[in-house]
């Protein structure tokens, strides 16, 4: 006879563990402040609970849809369901917060601000998580990604664009800083993306010929881990006296906006980081090359070039794109501390919120950097999967 199954056990599986764990963080966030009360952009708050920051009726109605998000996450399984209740729980949440930041800012003068407090990020954080984790159950291909990733992108520049979030603090220092906020944007791309371009530019000629030559290949590489080591305050500052006397004795090199800080250094900077993810990995995906492969090109009467682009660097561009996946996300991060040197980006608000112990004014630049360094990481992931040469079954 069969043995008999036990019915805790039965439930233990019909669980998620995640989702429990998910549904306890946020039962503790709420524990916590969950808006911030302040005069002024700058003086400290008073922290004010998730039930008395908003109406009744609306803290009751965003509370229900937390809850039921949440509860949505525990059942195992159902991924669809499970990323339907993170959506249902982010809503919950938005609630809240826009029903409570207009309700403290009514009366309490022209200069106050409302922003999210720990609570509330806490709350965000795992709501994230969960959708992360449902994301992750659905296993989506590279295509349905992209299709989620622009879907999420466009439901986001909509709920900024619609005004429902104005009276948050940080948007109040967004409306205030739109031109600012726009150069700094395109500062921090082109900090981020040409520097990715430059470095392959220079790291894939110079990988393939570190995996053709094995001395240039000793040489090169330990150089180039030497430079990623350094710290990255310490890379700007070396390139200020560098780019600096450069400038001086250069008149050309004036011209085409060489200075020892600004733009120059930095953009050289994270050239120099970057060169070491690209030609290793450039390296690494030749050197996997399966050799059948290069036999087979070899017997087909293909030259070396020939064997080189149609078949050595298609198979190794999963590998090489990893590698710019590093290195576009690292420099995206990096680039904020390029503020510090006049190399503009979103670095520059974050500085100077610092400098103003303005907290807002750092969300302005901290905000922006994750979600791009979080879409650029997804967008590299999807190139990576579509790079993959899957092999086709056999009949």
């Amino acid at each position: 006879m069969p043995a008999a199954s036990d019915p805790g056990a039965e439930r233990g599986r019909s669980l998620s563990p995640p989702g429990l764990l998910f549904a306890a963080l946020a039962l503790a966030a709420l524990a916590l402040p969950f808006l911030t009360l302040r005069a002024n952009r700058i003086v400290a708050g008073e922290g004010l609970m998730f039930w008395d920051c908003a109406p009744s009726g609306s803290v009751i109605a965003g509370g229900v849809a937390l809850a039921a998000g949440l509860a949505l996450g525990i059942p195992a399984g159902a991924p669809l369901r499970r990323l339907g209740g993170s959506l249902l729980g982010l809503a919950g949440l938005i609630f809240v917060l826009v029903q409570g930041a207009s309700a403290q800012l009514d009366g309490a003068g022209d200069l106050a601000r409302v922003s999210p407090a720990a609570g509330a990020w806490c709350l965000l954080l795992v709501l994230m998580l969960l959708m992360a984790d449902a994301l992750a159950q659905l296993n989506p291909g590279p295509r349905a990604r992209a299709g989620l990733l622009a879907l999420m992108l466009v439901a986001l520049l909509a709920l900024l664009w619609s005004g429902t979030l104005s009276d948050l603090s940080v948007m109040q220092e967004f409306t205030s800083r739109k031109n600012a906020f726009r150069s700094a944007a395109l500062r921090h791309l082109a900090l981020a993306l040409g520097s990715l371009g430059a470095a392959a530019a220079i790291g894939f000629p110079l990988g393939i010929l570190c995996h053709r030559n094995a001395a240039l290949r000793g040489a090169a590489l330990p150089v180039l881990s030497f430079l990623q080591t350094i710290p990255s305050l310490a890379m700007f500052g070396i390139m200020i006296p560098i780019l600096g006397w450069l400038a001086a004795a250069s008149p050309a090199a004036r011209a085409i906006g060489i200075a020892g800080i600004g733009f120059a250094p930095a953009f050289i900077a994270l050239v120099l980081y970057a060169l070491l993810p690209v030609v290793a990995n450039t390296v690494t995906g030749l050197a996997a090359t399966p050799p059948a492969a290069i036999e087979a090109a070899r017997g087909m009467g293909m030259t070396g070039a020939q064997r080189l682009w149609k078949v050595e660097l298609p198979l190794a561009m999963p590998v090489i794109l990893a590698g710019l996946r590093i290195v576009l996300v690292q420099n995206i991060g990096l680039a904020v501390i390029a503020g510090l040197i006049g190399g503009g980006g979103f670095g520059s608000f974050v500085f100077q919120g610092l400098n103003q112990t303005a907290t807002d004014l750092i969300l302005l630049g901290a905000l922006p950097t994750v979600v791009m360094a979080l879409v650029a990481a997804i967008v590299m992931d999807i190139l990576v999967d579509l790079a993959r040469r899957i092999p086709e079954p056999l009949p």
